[in-house]
């Protein structure tokens, strides 16, 4: 386990796990088949930052499934360690398939053309050789990101209405020590990437019209708040 994740561990709230609790578990891990679990094919670890502040940004694992050629979806948790926090979701789609969203959903997504060939997306403990024929199929896609622990603020729990994330566009943005730790626990260079896939990889001309809504909004950013509406009965 990092230092970084042990000390986060440290400040969750509850009791250790009970010596029943834990034969309860083994015996319901050998009894049930987890079969949605178990199609998590692929490990890959970038940043994002809230939709409406560049400067809250978060270390975030994905562990994904692929439903097929155009869509994956994946869990994320703030490390790679075992006792990792689960802290949101992605749905990652083809350009085709965002080209057919609605106007307005389009507003949700990101794509991850700059988080491939920056190298600011990769897959941890995966030679770059093997990693880069997956990388080509991610360069063209789009993602929509929803975290529901906001661990950068120091939540001890999962606070809160969920909250749209983005995903980085330009060099710049990512703060430098972010990079600098990640890679030093992953045991890979984003620099090196960034020059290795710049001649392996081809990028997309353009971004999709609609994705990264923060760029062409004039200043504003769409977000989840908590309200009251009205309750229907059954």
């Amino acid at each position: 386990m990092s230092a970084l994740n042990e000390n986060q561990q440290k400040s969750v709230p509850g009791q250790d796990t009970s010596t029943l609790q834990k034969v309860l578990n083994v015996g319901t891990s050998a009894l049930q088949s987890y079969k949605p679990v178990k199609q998590i094919c692929q490990h890959v670890c970038a940043f994002h930052f809230y939709a409406q502040d560049m400067s809250r940004q978060v270390e975030a694992h994905h562990y994904c499934s692929c439903t097929n050629d155009e869509v994956r979806q994946c869990v994320i948790y703030d490390s790679a360690d075992s006792n990792a926090r689960l802290i949101g979701i992605e749905y990652i789609i083809s350009r085709r398939l965002f080209e057919s969203l609605p106007e307005e959903e389009k507003k949700l997504w990101h794509s991850h053309t700059y988080e491939v060939m920056s190298g600011m997306l990769y897959a941890p403990g995966v030679p770059n050789a093997a990693e880069a024929a997956e990388m080509a199929k991610l360069v063209d896609t789009y993602g929509k990101t929803w975290h529901t622990w906001q661990v950068d603020r120091g939540d001890t729990l999962p606070l809160g209405p969920p909250q749209l994330m983005m995903a980085f566009t330009k060099d710049g943005q990512l703060k430098e020590g972010l990079v600098a730790d990640r890679d030093s626990r992953c045991g890979k260079s984003t620099a090196e990437l960034k020059e290795y896939r710049d001649g392996k990889l081809t990028p997309p001309k353009t971004i999709a019209t609609g994705a990264n809504h923060w760029e062409t909004s004039g200043g504003k950013a769409v977000q989840l708040e908590l309200k009251e509406v009205p309750f229907k009965g059954a």
